[in-house]
C-alpha cells in the first residue's frame, strides 16, 4: 500500500492519553500528542477529538479539542461532578476533565455503539491519528472500522517493552506485543520519531504485514525560563537528571558515583518516582550527601534550572528519542549521555557520550562538567522543530 498525500476531509485525533494525565507533569510521549493537538487545532482541517472515559466514549468537535488544550495549558481542571467521582475514585483531576469534556462533547456512546456515533459525525474518509501507544483495543478498532474509508495512522516511540522487558511493570512485554499486533493489522501508516524505532518496529514485525511507514523526527520548544527553586546547590555547581525514576532511567548509576565517588556537584532528580526501583527509591528516602529529588515541578521552573547547571547528565539504557538532551542542548547546556543509537543520530557529537558500564569514567566527565565554564551552543546546529516534523506529516494525514 503507498503512502496518500490527499488531504483527508477531516482528522480524528484520539486524546485519551493527555486526558489521563490531567494533574500530573506532561512526560515525553504527553508532549507529543499536546504538540499534535496544539498544531492541528490551528489547521484548516476539520477536527475531532476522541476520548476513552470512564463512561464510554466522547467525541469532541474543534470547540472541544480546543478547551482541552487551554486546560492542559492552565492546569485548570473543574471540580468532578458525582457521577465523575464514583467512575474515577482516587483521581479528582482526571475525573474532573472527564466530567468537563462531557458537557462539551458533541457526542457520548458506549464502547458497543462507538461505530454508530462516529459515523454520524464524520464523514467518509476520516484519518484517525494515535501519538500516545494508547487506546487501541478490540472495541475501539471495530467502531473506526464502520466509518466508510476511514484511515488509521499510529505514531510510534519506541520497541523498549520488548527489547528491554527487564527495565518494565510486569505484563508490558506482553501489552505491548499484542499492541503492536494491532498496529500492524490495522494501520494504514507509521509515523517513526527516528530512523531506530523504523528498524526497531520493522524487526519485530517481522514477516507479518508491515505498514508503510515515515520517519519525522520530533520537536522541541523549551520553554521560557521560569523561577528556579532554591536550595543547598545555590552558588554551586550542580548538574540535572530529568525524566521519570524508573529503571530504564538508569538514576542507580547516578545515586551510585554520589554515593561512593563524590564528585564536586549537586545532583538535581527532576521527575517523578515510576515503578519497579525499590533500590532506588530506598536510596533517596536515606537521603545522598548532595543528591536532591525535585518531582513535579513545572517546565518554566526545569528549564531556569537547566540554564543554570553545569550541564545534564543521561545515563538511560534505552531511549526510543530521548527528548531531554535535545532539550538541554537547545538551551545550550552540556549534556553527557549513554552512548545511544537514538541520541547519536538525532544530536551527533554535540553530547560528550560515556558507556554506562564504566562508572568511573562517568564521574570523571561529570567533575569535567563541574569544574569547567558552560560552552556555547556548537555553531551550525539547532534542535529539530516541530514546523519540520509537520511539514513530514500533514500531507500523509
Amino acid at each position: 500500500m503507498g503512502i496518500t498525500t490527499t488531504e483527508p476531509p477531516a482528522r480524528l485525533l484520539d486524546l485519551t492519553r493527555l486526558v489521563s494525565r490531567a494533574g500530573r507533569s506532561l512526560t515525553g510521549v504527553d508532549r507529543v500528542e499536546y504538540a499534535y493537538l496544539d498544531r492541528l487545532v490551528r489547521e484548516p482541517v476539520p477536527l475531532f477529538g476522541l476520548v476513552r472515559s470512564a463512561l464510554g466514549f466522547l467525541l469532541l468537535d474543534r470547540a472541544g479539542c480546543a478547551e482541552l488544550r487551554a486546560r492542559i495549558a492552565t492546569q485548570d481542571w473543574p471540580a468532578p461532578d458525582a457521577l465523575a467521582r464514583l467512575a474515577r475514585r482516587g483521581d479528582p483531576c482526571r475525573a474532573g476533565a472527564e466530567a468537563a469534556l462531557r458537557r462539551v462533547a458533541r457526542g457520548r456512546a458506549l464502547p458497543a455503539l462507538l461505530g454508530a456515533l462516529l459515523r454520524r459525525h464524520l464523514p467518509a474518509g476520516t484519518t484517525y491519528l494515535n501519538t500516545g501507544h494508547t487506546t487501541l483495543s478490540s472495541d475501539l478498532l471495530r467502531g473506526l472500522r464502520q466509518v466508510p474509508g476511514l484511515r488509521r495512522v499510529l505514531l510510534l516511540h519506541d520497541t523498549i517493552p520488548l527489547d528491554f522487558p527487564q527495565y518494565q511493570r510486569p505484563g508490558a512485554a506482553d501489552r505491548f506485543r499484542r499492541f503492536l499486533d494491532r498496529v500492524s493489522a490495522e494501520a494504514d501508516l507509521l509515523i517513526c520519531n527516528s530512523a531506530v524505532t523504523r528498524a526497531d518496529v520493522v524487526r519485530h514485525l517481522g514477516r507479518g504485514r508491515q505498514p508503510p511507514a515515515l520517519v519525522a523526527h520530533l520537536g522541541v520548544t523549551p520553554p521560557p525560563a521560569g523561577t528556579a527553586p532554591d536550595g543547598p546547590w545555590r552558588g554551586q555547581p550542580y548538574v540535572v537528571a530529568l525524566g521519570t525514576i524508573e529503571p530504564r532511567k538508569n538514576h542507580a548509576l547516578l545515586l551510585d558515583i554520589w554515593k561512593s565517588l563524590s564528585p564536586p556537584a549537586h545532583l538535581l532528580i527532576c521527575g517523578s518516582r515510576g515503578w519497579e526501583n525499590a533500590a532506588v527509591f530506598a536510596a533517596l528516602d536515606r537521603g545522598i550527601a548532595r543528591v536532591h529529588e525535585l518531582p513535579g515541578l513545572p517546565d518554566a521552573a526545569v528549564s531556569a534550572l537547566l540554564r543554570g547547571s553545569a550541564g545534564l547528565v543521561f545515563p538511560s539504557h534505552a531511549e526510543g528519542y530521548g527528548l531531554p538532551p535535545v532539550e538541554a542542548a537547545a538551551l545550550g547546556v552540556p549534556v553527557l549521555s549513554a552512548d545511544l543509537p537514538v541520541v547519536r543520530e538525532i544530536m551527533g557529537d554535540i553530547p560528550v557520550y560515556a558507556e554506562v558500564s564504566d562508572r568511573y569514567l562517568w564521574a570523571q566527565r561529570i567533575r569535567q562538567l563541574a569544574d569547567h565554564p558552560r560552552p556555547a551552543r556548537p555553531d551550525g546546529w539547532s534542535p529539530p522543530g516541530w514546523e519540520a516534523h509537520f511539514r513530514a506529516v500533514l500531507g500523509q494525514i
